[in-house]
């Protein structure tokens, strides 16, 4: 394409291009870049300084690690809230047994997590129409004969039921519902604390407004545990509770001021992990008040509430926390500035690096820029210069070549054909 008046057209672009305005414009915005990027690298620099971890510790001053609570019995390793699962949970070391407790619709409390059957046992076999029904509305009888542990090994809700052996795959299949007389048997056999949510019946049930007195009556008369390894959570009916029995553990599912809790005979908060903190474990523990955080279950967490102070934690995975022989990340704060500061000083070479890197190849492409020519003209490989042969001889004004290519001070018509692109 070619036309009479393109060169000054030419000539009037490269002359904006190369102005010192459009140089300071693109200067400034390489200041602009450059001014955010050590703004951003400065606060990541400054970063630790405020950051918080408990598990940034004086030496000596680390406290026991938090005592274990099987959450259901081990549910890794069995099928929850059977008596394969709690026996699992003792051998790998818990300290207590966490589970769910509801009452049949003939006064046996037994033990059952969900509202209904559906999810961990087989009652869609064994009663297709019921389904649906609540868990506390079967009889003893008819639970008892329910299949608890298949579920497991279809499901393998954690993904470790393919670990166990074929002994132990052959009993979790045959579990059934447990009885809270025969959990509480096993945690007096095995000297292991004990507790547990307690679910009030549905209407209509005969135990509905004697549930507490039921329960009581198993704990003190149907089995051999003793009331002071039992944590006590509901909070109905707390002071008829204490009346009849005194020395079970009274524990509070809530946080509240300490003198409520005080004046209550609270002796353990039994909490989600999130709602505590180091400051309020240790106010509480100062009025002998303990803390157990649920459900714990990752080391990295475990960690943090035995830097906190806690006193124990609910897990599902007592076999992995067990094993742990310190927290995880911990350190002095004299380590921790060490590290940091470490950390700085490697990067900032690695930056200065990589300037330094861009910097010589800017260079060096500049240095060994090579030509390639174009039908009417050179183009630099390396650069953005063209060179074309436009000829102001025939303009009425002057030129001057700038970059090899000539800019013109005027915009009048030029006389020599212009290139073609």
């Amino acid at each position: 394409m070619s036309g009479r008046g393109e060169a000054p057209l030419v000539c009037s672009f490269i002359q904006s291009v190369n102005s010192p305005q459009t140089a300071n414009v693109s200067q400034g915005r390489r200041g602009l870049i450059l001014g955010v990027y050590l703004s951003v690298l400065s606060a990541l620099y400054l970063l630790p300084l405020g950051l918080y971890s408990p598990c940034i510790k004086e030496d000596g001053t680390l406290g026991p690690a938090p005592a274990l609570i099987g959450h259901r019995g081990a549910p890794m390793l069995a099928p929850e809230n059977t008596l394969m699962s709690f026996e699992k949970a003792v051998e790998a070391g818990s300290d207590g047994l966490e589970t769910d407790v509801t009452i049949s619709v003939d006064g046996v409390p037994f033990l059952m997590h969900d509202h209904t059957l559906r999810r961990t046992t087989n009652v869609h076999q064994a009663f297709p129409n019921r389904t649906d029904t609540p868990a506390a509305m079967f009889s003893w009888a008819e639970l008892e004969s329910l299949n608890a542990g298949a579920w497991f090994l279809s499901l393998n809700p954690f993904g470790t039921a393919g670990s166990l052996g074929a002994e132990d795959r052959l009993r979790a299949a045959k579990q059934t519902v447990c009885s809270l007389q025969a959990f509480l048997q096993l945690a007096a056999r095995t000297d292991r604390r004990v507790i547990f949510d307690l679910y009030r019946p549905p209407r209509g049930h005969p135990f509905r407004d004697s549930w507490i007195q039921r329960t009581l009556e198993v704990v003190q008369n149907e089995s051999s545990i003793r009331s002071s390894q039992g944590l006590w959570v509901p909070s109905d009916l707390r002071s008829l509770v204490q009346e009849l029995d005194s020395e079970l553990q009274q524990t509070s599912g809530s946080r509240f001021p300490l003198e409520e809790l005080q004046s209550s005979g609270i002796v353990t908060l039994n909490l989600h992990y999130s709602a505590m903190s180091p400051r309020l474990t240790s106010e509480y523990a100062a009025v002998n008040i303990t803390t157990n955080l649920y459900v714990v279950s990752q080391p990295w967490l475990f960690s943090l509430a035995w830097c906190s102070g806690v006193h124990s934690v609910t897990t599902n995975a007592p076999q992995l926390l067990g094993s742990l022989r310190s927290p995880l990340f911990l350190m002095s704060p004299d380590e921790y500035d060490l590290m940091w500061i470490l950390t700085d000083l490697v990067s900032l070479v690695l930056i200065f690096i990589i300037f330094i890197f861009h910097w010589w190849r800017e260079r060096r492409l500049t240095s060994c820029s090579s030509s390639v020519t174009p039908e009417n003209g050179t183009y630099s490989k390396f650069s953005t210069d063209l060179h074309l042969p436009v000829s102001c001889s025939g303009l009425p004004t002057s030129c001057s070549p700038v970059h090899s290519l000539p800019v013109c001070s005027s915009t009048t018509s030029a006389r020599q054909q212009s290139p073609s692109f």
